[in-house]
């Protein structure tokens, strides 16, 4: 797949004082610069020895790992809650005691399909949030896939994808590229609904779950994929509000 990505002298000029004044526009209307229009989203795997977690989720393939949020409760100590859900979560448990990527591991919540942990950053992980921000980009989905971790980013232009791509190479950070979209008029119309979420959208739809009535349940289509209700839950919420940001 080919996708052709606009140089800056090809974009439209940016609109000036006088070109407001002129069309009866606010030009003062907002003073925070915009990145909004434009841009690409991009649907990559990441894998790497130490990459966060990577240690853990190589125990356990088949435990699938959400981060919840991560904070800073005092200078150089980074805390994140994850939720895990699969079938070898003691695999996993078991991963996160000698985890180089993490320390302190502590179980906070426990629900009939899924777990919860709060860990503790080590120096010794590679992570690429942090990197994200610093070159403009922004996480929008993010979930464990095997030994590495399947994100969806957005950045506001082929610059800062090239940016974070050398960050990556620079940490020997493996990157595969799934999808990617120009988020302007010229998109290409490519949606990038990640493999689980293609997969569960088709299964749902070959068993019937959007006919009336139902042909299957959320807790089937969890059962058939081998995966936790919220899980199913989640992935249908953001394959179906991607698909609908694509096509409204």
């Amino acid at each position: 797949m080919s996708i052709e990505i606009a140089d800056a002298e090809d974009r439209p000029e940016p609109v000036t004082d006088a070109d407001a004044d002129a069309d009866g526009t606010d030009a003062d209307a907002s003073s925070v610069r915009s990145t909004a229009e434009g841009g690409i989203v991009a649907q990559l795997r990441l894998d790497h020895p130490r990459l966060f977690l990577a240690p853990s989720l190589r125990r356990a393939p088949d435990v699938t790992v959400e981060p919840d949020y991560w904070t800073e409760p005092e200078p150089g100590r980074t805390v994140v809650f994850v939720t895990a859900h699969g079938t070898d979560l003691e695999a996993f448990e078991a991963g996160l005691e000698i985890d180089p990527t993490v320390t302190d591991p502590v179980l906070v919540d426990r629900y009939p399909d899924r777990l919860v942990y709060r860990v503790t950053l080590t120096d010794r992980a590679v992570t690429f949030t942090a990197a994200t921000a610093a070159v403009g980009g922004r996480l929008l989905d993010c979930s464990s896939c095997r030994a590495g971790w399947q994100v969806q980013l957005r950045f506001p232009d082929r610059d800062r994808l090239v940016s974070f791509n050398d960050y990556c190479r620079d940490r020997d950070v493996s990157v595969t590229v799934d999808h990617l979209r120009v988020s302007d008029e010229d998109d290409d119309g490519v949606v990038a609904l990640t493999d689980k979420q293609q997969e569960l959208l088709t299964v749902a739809h070959e068993e019937g779950y959007f006919e009336v009535p139902r042909g299957i349940s959320q807790e089937e289509l969890a059962r058939r994929l081998g995966v936790s209700k919220s899980a199913v839950s989640q992935r249908l919420r953001r394959a179906i509000g991607e698909l609908c940001a694509q096509t409204l």
